[in-house]
């Protein structure tokens, strides 16, 4: 299946918001409690990312899959804490589409965008328990890369595993040549 790709806008933040609920209510069904993404409903997380849009929009890059004006997944990158690296921050299908090619169109956008912040590699983080996530990274060419931390989702602490893929140097804008 081919979606359109594209950078996302202000209008398109509480689909965003709501695609993340579900997404997350969906992939940390067995991971997590649920009465914490009850609590954390799709309004809660369009807010969330209204407000860190405000603020990360120039840094960061937030690109939607849609299809047919639905919108069917989206990822979040930018710079990272990580020296040396950029980071794939979120990656996020509809759960009605997983298994449909989407988020590993996704992924190629986000590793081919990636470059721009001119560091050799990126990262992310993923749940450690998340066999599914992680297997769909390792597909994708990522590994870990031997760093770990505990971090809350949803106010759990839960141990999460630090992924790496190798970047291919950015171009040179064509007035630099």
């Amino acid at each position: 299946m081919t979606v359109l790709l594209r950078p996302a806008s202000d209008a398109d933040l509480p689909l965003v918001g709501d695609l993340h609920h579900r997404s997350r209510a969906s992939a940390y069904a067995d991971l997590l409690d649920p009465a914490t993404f009850a609590a954390r409903g799709p309004s809660m997380l369009a807010e969330w990312w209204s407000e860190r849009w405000r603020w990360e929009r120039d840094t960061h890059r937030l690109t939607v899959a849609e299809q047919g004006g639905s919108l069917l997944g989206f990822t979040y990158i930018g710079p990272s804490e990580t020296p040396g690296a950029a980071e794939l921050y979120a990656i996020h299908v509809d759960p009605a589409w997983v298994g449909a090619g989407i988020g590993r169109q996704l992924m190629l956008k986000a590793l081919t965008d990636l470059p721009r912040y001119g560091e050799p590699r990126a990262v992310l983080w993923v749940l450690e328990a998340n066999k599914t996530a992680r297997r769909f990274y390792e597909a994708g060419g990522w590994h870990p890369d031997g760093a770990s931390r505990v971090a809350p989702v949803n106010d759990q602490p839960l141990p999460q595993l630090r992924y790496t893929h190798s970047l291919p140097r950015a171009p040179l804008p064509s007035s630099s040549r």
